[in-house]
C-alpha cells in the first residue's frame, strides 16, 4: 500500500491515512459573533466525505479581539460549543478525524477596536498600530487558550493545534522581526518563546490529546526566523508535549516570497531531523505521487492539503488512483469510484 494511505497513530488517536485538510479560514459566520453557519457544515462535511484522514477547522479565534476578521469562527465562549459539536459529529461519521487550530491575530486583527502585539509595531501601512501587551494582558490570552482547548474538549474534537505562523500573535512573540520586547518576553530566543511555552503549558494541562503547532519556518527577511533557528524551538516543544509541528512559512513581515510545488517541504525535513521530532508538510502539495515522495523519503510525517482541497473535495480518490491503490468510499459513491 502507498505510504500515503497507511494508518498514523498520534498519541492516542490513529487516523486512516496521512492527508490532512490544513486549516484555511472561511470568513463565513456573517452574524460576526463566531458561530458555526450553514456554510461549515457543508464545507467540512464534503471533505471528510472525501476521504481525507484528519479535518482541521480554520484559525478559530480564543478571544473576540483575536479574529483576523469579523467573520472568524470563534471558541471564546461557552455558547460556541453547540455549533462545534455539530462539525466534529458531522466529520467523525465519515471516518475522518476532527481537528482546529486555535489562534489568536494578534497585529493581523481587523476588528473593530484595540488589536494587541509583542510590540507597537504595524504589520504594514494598511493595519492598525496595535497596542503592546502587558503582562496581564499576555496572561489573560494564555489563560483563553487554555478555556478554549477545554472547550474544544467538550465539543468532541481529536486533535488541537496552536496556530503559532503566518504572522499572527505567537508568531509575534517568537520572531525578532515583529518581537522588539526587553522584559522577560523579548529578546533571547528562550524569551521570545515564553508565550508559546505557557501557552503549551495551560493547555496541556486540560488536553491529553494530540497537539500540534503550526510554525512559519522561514521568515524571508534578514535577521528573521530560518528553519535551523527553529530547531531549538522545536526541541522545547517535544519537551512540552507537542506531537507534531505543522511546518509552513512567511507572513510575520511583508516579504517576497516565490513559491514552487513543494516549497516548503525541505523546511519540514530540517526541522524533522534536527529536532527528532514528528513534522507535517504543506504548500503546493497538488499530486498523489508527489506527497508519496515526500514521506517516502522521510521528509515529513503527514501531508497537510490547503488549496487542492479547496478545488476538490475528493483529492484523497485522485492520489489513491495516482498511487495504484484502492480505498473504501461512502457506499453512497462506490459506483463513480470503481475503475
Amino acid at each position: 500500500m502507498a505510504k500515503l494511505f497507511e494508518p498514523y497513530t498520534i498519541r492516542n488517536l490513529t487516523l486512516k491515512n496521512r492527508i490532512a485538510m490544513a486549516p484555511m479560514c472561511m470568513y463565513s459566520s456573517h452574524n460576526e459573533d463566531g458561530h458555526v453557519e450553514d456554510w461549515h457544515r457543508v464545507h467540512y462535511g464534503s471533505r471528510a466525505v472525501g476521504q481525507s484522514g484528519l479535518i482541521i477547522l480554520e484559525a478559530t479565534a480564543v478571544q473576540p479581539q483575536g479574529r483576523i476578521s469579523a467573520q472568524d469562527l470563534g471558541i471564546w465562549d461557552d455558547s460556541h460549543i453547540e455549533g462545534l459539536t455539530e462539525l466534529t459529529r458531522l466529520i467523525k461519521q465519515h471516518g475522518a478525524a476532527a481537528g482546529i487550530q486555535l489562534a489568536h491575530a494578534g497585529r493581523k486583527s481587523t476588528v473593530d477596536g484595540d488589536i494587541q502585539a509583542p510590540s507597537a509595531v504595524a504589520f504594514s501601512d494598511q493595519y492598525k498600530t496595535p497596542v503592546a501587551m502587558s503582562t496581564d494582558a499576555i496572561q489573560e490570552t494564555v489563560k483563553a487558550f487554555a478555556l478554549a482547548a477545554n472547550r474544544a474538549a467538550q465539543a468532541g474534537f481529536d486533535l488541537l493545534e496552536l496556530h503559532g505562523a503566518h504572522g499572527y500573535l505567537i508568531n509575534e512573540f517568537l520572531s525578532p522581526l515583529s518581537n522588539h520586547r526587553t522584559d522577560e518576553y523579548g529578546g533571547s530566543s528562550e524569551n521570545r518563546y515564553r508565550f508559546l511555552r505557557e501557552i503549551i503549558d495551560a493547555v496541556r494541562a486540560t488536553w491529553d490529546g494530540p497537539l500540534f503547532v503550526r510554525i512559519s519556518a522561514e521568515d524571508y527577511t534578514d535577521g528573521g526566523m530560518t528553519p535551523e533557528l527553529y530547531i531549538e524551538m522545536a526541541k522545547w516543544m517535544k519537551e512540552q508535549g507537542v506531537d507534531l509541528v505543522d511546518v509552513s512559512s512567511g507572513a510575520v513581515v511583508p516579504a517576497k516570497i516565490s513559491p514552487f510545488p513543494g516549497y516548503q517541504v525541505p523546511y519540514s525535513e530540517t526541522i524533522r531531523t534536527g529536532a527528532d521530532i514528528a513534522t507535517g508538510a504543506v504548500g503546493l502539495i497538488t499530486s498523489g505521487l508527489q506527497a508519496e515522495e515526500i514521506l517516502r523519503n522521510n521528509r515529513a510525517d503527514l501531508i497537510l492539503i490547503g488549496r487542492e482541497l479547496l478545488r476538490d473535495a475528493y483529492w484523497p480518490y485522485q492520489a489513491a488512483k495516482d498511487l495504484h491503490t484502492e480505498i473504501e468510499a461512502p457506499k453512497q459513491y462506490a459506483r463513480g469510484w470503481t475503475f
